[in-house]
């Protein structure tokens, strides 16, 4: 399926050396995006780059801490002396295959506050250096990646989910006036190494509690990434859109 907006843009997609976030990147390059794989893991980054340009799509790697202020800015820079500027940002990169397991009572604060800084702080840390190039471009569009997770009380996980939400919502009111739409997904349990080494063997308990019953793939994620992002979207901004074969019904 085609996607009208996303062909040349410049894309951004955070936490891209793997899994979902390496879906949705070579979802954009297929759709003709020159996109930029942002990782922690240089050689997770590297690889998943060389795959989009093996298949002939056009991406790099670039290094990024999302939960650094000077390395979120560092990425935005080289990317726009790289390619003159970002249009399009998705913020997937997040700790979940090898986080610690624990009670928001009881979880260590410093790896409390490490953890909220990555999978909630950095998904507004890239949108604060990525969204001034968006501007002067005539805008551009955001979607972060929250989970229903966020509905469910699962600790600090979860609050960090909801910290998404709000972040996504917020943001769709300072950027829509510049033409920045903000969106964000909201997965249900999905088939990846880091599900597998987070969840263990209570996946399987997942799957009955789903309507739809079995656990989700990347690629069921893509296309409703790749919507958001387009011109198709051009009139949706702050919403949460769940993509979770059933599991939260919300009103």
């Amino acid at each position: 399926m085609h996607y009208d907006g996303i062909e040349g843009k410049v894309a951004i997609v955070t936490g891209a050396g793997g899994g979902i976030g390496e879906a949705y990147a070579q979802g954009l390059a297929g759709q003709g995006a020159k996109v930029v794989v942002a990782e922690i893991h240089k050689e997770n980054g590297e690889r998943a780059a060389e795959a989009i340009r093996s298949q002939g799509g056009e991406a790099c790697f670039v290094h990024v801490d999302v939960g650094d202020p000077e390395s979120t800015t560092q990425m935005a820079e080289q990317v726009i002396e790289r390619y003159g500027g970002i249009d399009l940002l998705v913020n997937n990169a997040a700790i979940f295959g090898d986080m610690k397991l624990d009670s928001l009572l009881n979880v260590d604060w410093d790896y409390y506050q490490k953890f909220m800084n990555v999978n909630m702080n950095g998904a507004l840390l890239c949108s604060r250096a990525c969204f001034r190039s968006m501007k002067e471009r005539g805008g551009g569009a955001i979607v972060n990646q929250s989970s229903t997770a966020a509905w469910m009380g699962v600790g600090f996980y979860g609050l960090a989910k909801l910290g998404i939400n709000g972040v996504t919502h917020c943001l769709s009111k300072e950027l829509g006036p510049q033409g920045i739409r903000v969106n964000a997904i909201a997965p249900g349990p999905t088939q990846t190494e880091a599900l597998a080494k987070t969840a263990g063997d209570y996946v399987k308990q997942m799957i009955p509690q789903l309507s739809l019953q079995r656990l989700g793939e990347p690629a069921d994620l893509v296309e409703t990434c790749l919507f958001l992002l387009s011109d198709g979207a051009r009139w949706l901004t702050g919403q949460i859109v769940n993509v979770d074969g059933g599991q939260i019904t919300r009103p």
